[in-house]
């Protein structure tokens, strides 16, 4: 052979060793980590097909993004694995646990099963872990409590069982705790609040139990608290409650709670309150509240005693709900009077109380809407105005009302989920 074919078979061989390298730079135990998930999972529709071929950082794998660059140990590792919405079923297999440097996790609204994989605690890297829209069971892993970078933990919308992990008042990093709409159970642990970053805190619709954890009003970041239809039977909603620093929606619809309203007019951002359907007693506070308020609900109480007067300052204010409780005196005419309605519409529904007179004219400007039905008021032979508007004040409730204060949220676009804050607005 001369030295020009030689040549040439040298240069044949560096060129497919160079081809072999390009092929295969991801992290070997990350590829066999990946093709145990796609073994695990259920894809009807092929939307992983492509992970039978080539390289996950070279070759485009579905729902795969690598970093741009090898580390240390000359590979390329998995970054991202974005699998959301794929009609995915099956089961999450333990070996996602593997791969190391994975920042996000997202198979949100797939149906997926089985339950969560403890290992995905010893990925540290973890930023995001986004698992909420499945059918996932058994109980939170007390490991993921060991991820100090976590920032967003979606595990809402599954069957999940269990208590809330003590451990997971070690999450430092954490802005975002959405849990709701689960079957947890158990108490809601004082640990949480150890989470001086932690923004929302969504445990709504679920069997939570005991008492509100008055350390919560501590968490100097939280700007939302939604704990809706769980079964705090007997617990009081705490003085301290009223010493949030940035709280905007307080959200404790539907608890069993008893005992008085504490004085929440020290928290200057409120702009969403909601505390129906318990069995709160007493007054409302008279101390004025935010002026951002734009949602009052403290329907469906044994709550006693008149409007406060303050009420009638807050300009942002488009939905008072307070029927079903047994509040006196006159209607505050002045909450809407001498106000400007152009851009909101406010509703306020004092419907089955004990109210006998108005302080003003009950005839609401076009954008107000009143009902005053079960009062003895719309009794009243000495309140003309009252005559003329019966039917329009005192009849059935029109659910068509209702519209205006269920807009949709369209001041933000959310790569993930939205959090209904105040009608129309909304907060990633």
């Amino acid at each position: 052979m001369n030295s020009k074919s030689c040549g040439s078979v040298f240069l044949v061989a560096f060129c497919c060793l160079l081809l072999r390298s390009a092929d295969s730079r991801t992290d070997p135990s990350e590829v066999n980590a990946l093709l145990e998930i796609k073994g695990s999972l259920i894809d009807p529709m092929r939307n992983l097909s492509n992970w039978a071929k080539g390289d996950p950082c070279n070759s485009n794998w579905t729902g795969i993004t690598c970093f741009e660059r090898s580390h240390n140990d000359g590979h390329f590792h998995v970054r991202e694995l974005q699998l959301m919405r794929l009609n995915l079923s099956g089961e999450l297999a333990p070996e996602v646990g593997q791969l190391s440097y994975l920042e996000i996790l997202n198979v949100m609204w797939n149906n997926i099963t089985g339950r969560i994989p403890l290992e995905i605690g010893k990925i540290s890297s973890l930023k995001l872990l986004l698992l909420n829209g499945n059918k996932l069971t058994g109980s939170l892993p007390p490991e993921l409590g060991n991820l100090r970078n976590l920032n967003r933990l979606q595990v809402d919308e599954n069957n999940i069982t269990g208590s809330v992990p003590l451990a997971f008042g070690n999450m430092t990093s954490i802005k975002h705790l959405h849990l709701n709409n689960n079957t947890l159970r158990g108490e809601v642990p004082v640990e949480l609040s150890k989470l001086n970053n932690l923004a929302h805190l969504i445990l709504d619709n679920n069997n939570l139990t005991g008492s509100l954890p008055q350390e919560l009003a501590l968490l100097p970041s939280l700007t939302i608290l939604q704990m809706d239809n769980n079964n705090f039977d007997g617990s009081e909603i705490p003085e301290a409650y009223g010493r949030f620093s940035r709280l905007v929606r307080l959200s404790l619809r539907n608890c069993g709670l008893q005992g008085s309203i504490p004085d929440l007019s020290r928290i200057k951002n409120l702009s969403y309150l909601d505390l129906s359907w318990n069995k709160l007693t007493g007054t409302i506070p008279e101390s004025k509240l935010s002026d951002n308020m734009t949602t009052i609900e403290l329907s469906y109480n044994n709550l006693t005693g008149s409007i406060p007067q303050s009420f009638s300052e807050l300009d942002s204010l488009q939905l008072l709900s307070l029927e079903n409780n047994s509040l006196s005196g006159s209607v505050p005419t002045a909450i809407w009077e001498n106000k400007s309605f152009e851009d909101n519409k406010l509703q306020v529904d004092l419907r089955n109380n004990n109210f006998s007179d108005a302080t003003g004219n009950l005839r609401t400007p076009e954008n107000v809407t009143l009902y005053l039905r079960g009062n003895p008021i719309c009794k009243s032979t000495s309140i003309p105005i009252v005559k003329q508007l019966f039917e329009y004040i005192c009849g059935e409730k029109k659910q068509t009302s209702t519209k205006s204060n269920h807009t949709p949220c369209n001041n933000v676009s959310c790569p993930y989920e939205k959090v209904l804050v105040s009608p129309g607005l909304c907060f990633c």
